[in-house]
């Protein structure tokens, strides 16, 4: 399967650089997965397309503010650093910018000296293995001096922080944020909640890998970057028994379906407590075991993304989506607009 089948024409103009002021006063398109069938909405309308018995599921993942902007102790010279993974302790892997100025043993100092990295070992693609030292804790230092790590094609700075996380944002961890949660409100979940929409939480910490472009010309050769994942009792127990009593399963982003996927993957369908990596890769072909339907934003042409979505809804059925939203003029990726397929 090519990869240049996910492709579709994007104007620039209709990335959203900045969030909207109310986060559910995004658009919101509801595409049938069984029949291709398009419905212009607003997600403040989303109440009216779950029923009784289903149940929502969100990753309660938090972004930490993970992009650091320091300096090296000896020269004084400029470096950043982005947290990807915490290794044990202090120790993290991180991707350093440039590079070529942190080599092993280079100490890097951030905000007069409040935290300090030394390099442990150099990896490739400008990756670094630093150990922090500090006084405290380690994340209230970071939340004073980190920045957030905003998607790559995300020019704009962002003025309230806030707006990155979703309103339910709870284990500290993630790369970048969940973005399809951040079109909820306390008020649309209590909405769900009163008419009888179950609400679950699952954690994935989102790495980065997450906006690498497939760079293989054949989807099936694409390796997808691992990301941590955990499932408690009571959301297992929860979900089996949604699944039981004839509910939807409705995954609230990506990240949400790749976990639930993996989970009920693993144990013929069920979903039972769990934590690991998950690596799974969704492309066209794949038979869904845990979701129903699922709560997206518009994709990256050409990313595994949209071939998830694809997998669920049909590659034809999207890329017709995707088409009617660019005549229609949604807003894309993180801070855009947001689909819910059913």
């Amino acid at each position: 399967m090519k990869v240049d089948l996910f492709d579709f024409e994007l104007p620039e103009r209709l990335i959203a650089q900045v969030p909207l002021e109310q986060r559910d006063a995004s658009r919101l398109m509801v595409l049938d997965k069984h029949t291709g069938e398009l419905t212009d909405s607003s997600f403040k309308h989303i109440i009216s397309f779950f029923k009784e018995g289903d149940c929502l599921v969100l990753n309660n993942t938090r972004v930490l503010p993970a992009r650091l902007f320091g300096t090296k102790e000896d020269t004084g010279a400029k470096v950043e650093l982005l947290l990807l993974k915490q290794e044990a302790g202090d120790k993290w892997e991180t991707l350093a910018k440039p590079a070529k100025r942190v080599k092993k043993g280079t100490v890097v100092t951030f905000g007069d000296g409040r935290l300090k990295a030394v390099c442990t070992e150099e990896l490739e693609h400008g990756g670094r293995k630093m150990e922090f030292q500090y006084g405290g804790i380690f994340y209230e230092v970071l939340e004073s001096l980190g920045e957030m790590p905003l998607p790559p094609y995300i020019k704009e700075q962002l003025d309230d922080r806030e707006r990155y996380q979703t309103v339910y944002s709870k284990e500290i961890g993630s790369a970048a944020a969940p973005t399809a949660g951040l079109h909820f409100t306390e008020e649309i979940l209590q909405q769900l909640k009163d008419k009888g929409v179950q609400i679950e939480f699952i954690t994935l910490h989102v790495g980065l890998g997450t906006f690498r472009p497939v760079s293989a010309d054949d989807v099936e050769e694409h390796n997808m970057h691992a990301e941590f994942y955990q499932m408690s009792e009571e959301t297992a127990a929860a979900l089996n028994k949604v699944r039981e009593n004839g509910g939807r399963i409705i995954s609230v982003g990506t990240t949400s379906t790749r976990t639930l996927e993996t989970i009920a993957g693993e144990h013929d369908g069920q979903f039972k407590a769990s934590s690991g990596w998950t690596s799974i890769f969704i492309y066209p072909g794949y038979e869904f075991k845990a979701i129903d339907g699922m709560i997206t934003n518009f994709h990256l042409p050409k990313s595994s993304l949209i071939m998830l979505v694809s997998a669920l809804a049909g590659r034809e059925n999207v890329l017709r989506a995707y088409n009617h939203a660019v005549e229609e003029e949604y807003r894309f990726f993180s801070f855009g607009d947001a689909m819910l397929i059913i």
